[in-house]
């Protein structure tokens, strides 16, 4: 299908071609959309913490040179063959999951999330670290219309796998821990108010701005990761990636709860001993999502505003925005936005 107006031959984007190197900025041929896809002209990309765990080497890379970021808003501008879902001048989402094989146990049970064959944005295809990017049309989410793509961009990883992880607490889970107060877990703690739950903040010792941060967001409790909250949880939410919490929250979970391991990469947990799990606890992963949960998510999204607080980054300076999340130097969740 024809672009709706001309486009440039070129491309500006940020470029990873070793682990534990700066990102590159190059200029790079306009890629074009196959049967099935579109081209997105990139209205902002989040930095995830999975952006970086790639550009620091801790998950093995599947992918050399590649353009990272996976929570990509924009417009789409050209479309391939057979891309009829979509259509040239709306506004969608490319999340984490950008394809899966369709045909796998998994994927017939609706869990495609799990499929061996799973391909993943800025990770096994290029990303949103970029002025345009390519994406499978069935993968792309709808974005409503009140987000503009500044504050769309972090509801889809830090949102959507927020929200994968917070649905698979028990339901009646009343009162709930978030250890990490990062992009995620600001998105999720305004979800757990929307639906009335009292949130439990947990940050790293010492970080009063986070846990401050987390109290203008309707926190009843904040405080250090090494402290014990005023009373027992029903559920814990680990988006930080140190496996040392795992022992520690399953310590203040009550009897019959859950604690949700949301991350892709976590450092080792240590032994602990059975009484923590003991009592019907749960312990759980997250792996990736799947189109389901952006649907319902995106839904929710928009009945209920979020406020995603967004640090806009040029396009430019993604390696800052990285080593800025690195630092934990900021509160909310870095967006880069094209230059």
């Amino acid at each position: 299908m024809n672009p709706a107006s001309p486009l440039p031959d070129r491309m500006y984007a940020m470029v990873l071609e070793h682990p534990l190197r700066p990102l590159l900025g190059q200029w790079r041929p306009l890629p074009q959309p196959g049967p099935g896809q579109v081209l997105i002209r990139v209205g902002a990309c989040g930095v995830c913490r999975t952006d970086l765990h790639i550009a620091d080497g801790e998950l093995p890379p599947h992918k050399l040179p590649l353009i990272p970021g996976h929570e990509i808003a924009g417009t789409i501008v050209m479309a391939g063959d057979a891309a009829t879902s979509l259509r040239i001048g709306q506004r969608v989402g490319v999340p984490w999951l950008g394809h899966s094989c369709g045909r796998c146990d998994f994927c017939r049970r609706h869990r495609e999330n799990l499929c061996d064959q799973g391909k993943f944005t800025g990770y096994d295809l290029d990303g949103g670290y970029a002025q345009y990017a390519v994406a499978d049309a069935d993968y792309c989410i709808p974005l409503p219309d009140q987000y503009d793509d500044l504050h769309a961009a972090p509801l889809l990883c830090a949102g959507l796998i927020g929200f994968r992880a917070y649905s698979m607490m028990q339901a009646d889970a009343v009162r709930i821990g978030i250890y990490g107060f990062g992009a995620a877990a600001h998105i999720i703690a305004q979800v757990a108010r929307h639906d009335g739950r009292e949130v439990f903040a947990f940050t790293r010792d010492g970080d009063r701005r986070s846990q401050d941060f987390a109290r203008s967001l309707g926190a009843a409790w904040a405080g250090d990761a090494s402290q014990a909250p005023p009373a027992g949880i029903d559920a814990a939410l680990i988006f930080a990636p140190a496996g040392a919490l795992v022992p520690t929250a399953l310590g203040h979970v009550r009897k019959g709860g859950d604690v949700i391991c949301a991350g892709i990469h976590m450092s080792d947990i240590p032994s602990f001993p059975y009484s923590l799990l003991w009592g019907e606890r749960q312990l759980r992963s997250v792996a990736n999502l799947t189109r389901a949960d952006g649907t319902a998510f995106f839904r929710f999204a928009a009945a209920h505003p979020i406020d995603a607080r967004a640090v806009p980054f040029a396009l430019s300076r993604a390696n800052e925005a990285l080593d800025a999340l690195r630092r934990g130097a900021f509160d909310g969740a870095a967006v880069l936005v094209p230059d």
